[in-house]
């Protein structure tokens, strides 16, 4: 149960760590002469609060009413780690209300973000196509580019987890995607954000002699 809470709590800070970082986006390409009064410190504080709380009590949710459901059978899971799709495959009693409390949630933690990143590019979208300077354009894809690269790599496998309607082939293509979200993304995105520092670019020139 420890696995699974906190599994979740990680995930859903991120889609909303990754709202709060396409709000920031927005601010700075849109916005750059406020965005000092608009992302001051005691703001800045607050999202991260409001990122972790949101985490916590969603994953509270899910773990408490997926461990209502009485398992049944060998309880050994088929995947990867203990996912909450992947133990109501284990009830032996109605679910219907677990999987209706599962879509839900994952609409208003997947969905609902989705909207509000893909708002706030396209309002950045709108803005660079009024730029004249190259500079100023190769900046926004510099700032930009990282962020949307893992949103891209967050969200696709996310939703085809969890908003993904069950199949019967779609055990072996869970455990892939489980696997892909829990293992290569958090393995990619270290490496994707540090791409784009000053100081890394200019170690790996070093490192490469020119």
């Amino acid at each position: 149960m420890v696995q699974l809470y906190f599994c979740l709590a990680l995930g859903t800070t991120e889609c909303v760590l990754l709202v709060v970082m396409s709000y920031d986006r927005y601010v700075a390409v849109c916005r750059p002469l406020h965005y000092t009064v608009l992302m001051h410190p005691r703001l800045c504080h607050m999202l991260a609060l409001v990122c972790w709380i949101s985490g916590f009590t969603t994953s509270a949710l899910h773990s408490s009413f997926t461990f209502w459901v009485p398992l049944c059978g060998h309880h050994q899971v088929d995947d990867f780690f203990c996912e909450v799709p992947a133990l109501l495959q284990l009830s032996c009693a109605d679910i219907h209300a677990n999987e209706l409390t599962l879509m839900v949630m994952s609409s208003m933690f997947v969905v609902i973000p989705l909207i509000l990143i893909l708002s706030s590019y396209g309002a950045i979208t709108k803005a660079v196509l009024e730029m004249q300077s190259t500079t100023g354009l190769q900046k926004v894809f510099g700032t930009c580019g990282a962020h949307l690269m893992v949103v891209f790599l967050f969200f696709n496998p996310v939703m085809c987890t969890y908003l993904q309607p069950p199949t019967e082939n779609s055990q072996d293509q869970g455990k892939f995607i489980a696997l892909f979200y829990t293992v290569v993304t958090p393995s990619l995105n270290p490496l994707i954000y540090t791409l784009r520092n000053k100081d890394v670019r200019g170690a790996r020139r070093r490192l490469m002699g020119y």
